[in-house]
């Protein structure tokens, strides 16, 4: 916890003396908006890290940070940064996080805002966001089913507070022959609730049935048979050869669970959920001998990981590999756009982007990104 401390006070203090750096030199001022204090400053404190890793590779001292305390979820807080940055004429921003504050930023038309949230990629006056969305995984996935030929896909995910976010999210999706399925969080529910979705009771009673005929059978094939079914839960195939479960956590694993309960046949039915982070606590459900998901380039995540771990002595956080794209991303623009930025649309060029992340570009005033499908077996991440 001393060396965090130690290492955080001296890049605030290097990041301050930098700001009365010659403002008649060419010069890029970005602030920063991170949560320094509350619940959430572990977060703010490694965003600013890896911030610094950037400056590192960049190596351009041109590019100079002012930041700031936004809190979270502090409107007062947030907006107090905000005004402080204003007076040092600073008109990029790398912030907030959450997508909550976006509503007070309206009334800054003459600032950009450059956020790591995931909730709505398109293009706002004054805001861009360059999270992982939805959006672009259900891209991934849309190209990742066509390309394995599925014919029916059932797409689930729980009735809980983002349900509605859901709906709107895949309401375009361009999956032929889907159905929407949307299953309990309350686990003593869910299975029940799957064994609905697979007729699992139905397919029980063909199992029983089957059973009960071959047990008064004594040829060879019918106890081979017999003995094959013991392995079983059922008889019969489910209705579809492919799900997508937008989910995470234990939720997502209970889930998964009960699919295997289920009976589904993981050689049939393709079985695909979003962007996990490469999370190797799903190693631990070990029902699953195939899931496929959509993320970023595993290669340079994992070098930036490995990287920021050896200098700093901690785990990043998933977040802060975005913000570090993130001023990789505005230093690109400003050298492209002859050293001034003027408005969010000088962010949106024709050419794909390449970050650590991946690569992204935009398509219908919205940011996407290109990401790659994964498979998770035999405790591996494996590109597909």
């Amino acid at each position: 916890m001393l060396k965090k401390t130690i290492i955080f006070i001296y890049i605030l203090l290097s990041f301050n003396f930098n700001s009365f750096a010659d403002e008649n030199q060419r010069t890029l001022k970005v602030g920063l908006l991170a949560p320094f204090s509350g619940e959430y400053k572990d977060m703010g404190q490694s965003i600013m890290l890896s911030l610094q890793l950037a400056l590192d590779e960049i190596d351009d001292d041109k590019i100079k940070i002012f930041p700031r305390d936004s809190g979270f979820n502090n409107p007062e807080k947030l907006i107090q940064s905000v005004e402080s940055l204003k007076e040092e004429n600073i008109k990029i921003v790398i912030g907030p996080i959450s997508q909550e504050d976006f509503k007070m930023l309206s009334n800054y038309k003459d600032m950009i805002f450059i956020s790591p949230s995931n909730i709505n990629p398109k293009v706002q006056s004054n805001i861009l966001s360059i999270g992982v969305s939805l959006e672009s995984q259900i891209k991934s996935i849309e190209n990742f089913i066509e390309k394995n030929k599925r014919k029916k896909t059932i797409i689930m995910y729980p009735k809980n507070k983002y349900a509605p976010l859901i709906d709107s999210k895949i309401s375009n999706i361009k999956i032929n022959n889907k159905k929407i399925f949307k299953y309990s969080a309350d686990p003593k529910v869910l299975t029940g609730d799957i064994e609905k979705l697979t007729n699992y009771k139905q397919r029980k009673r063909n199992l029983i049935s089957r059973v009960k005929i071959l047990e008064e059978k004594d040829d060879e094939a019918s106890k081979l048979e017999l003995k094959r079914l013991e392995q079983k839960y059922t008889i019969g195939k489910v209705n579809f050869d492919s799900v997508i479960i937008i989910d995470f956590g234990d939720s997502l694993k209970s889930v998964l669970t009960s699919l295997v309960y289920s009976d589904v046949d993981q050689e049939e039915v393709l079985i695909v959920t979003v962007n996990q982070w490469f999370d190797k606590s799903i190693f631990l459900e070990n029902s699953i001998e195939n899931l496929y998901y959509p993320s970023v380039d595993i290669n340079n995540f994992q070098k930036y990981k490995r990287k920021y771990s050896k200098i700093y002595g901690l785990q990043p956080t998933e977040i802060t590999i975005l913000t570090y794209d993130a001023l990789g991303l505005i230093y690109y623009i400003w050298n492209k756009k002859d050293f001034k930025i003027t408005s969010v649309k000088d962010f949106i060029i024709k050419d794909s982007i390449r970050g650590k992340i991946g690569t992204f570009s935009f398509k219908d005033g919205k940011l996407i990104q290109k990401l790659n499908m994964y498979k998770v077996s035999n405790k591996k991440f494996i590109k597909y």
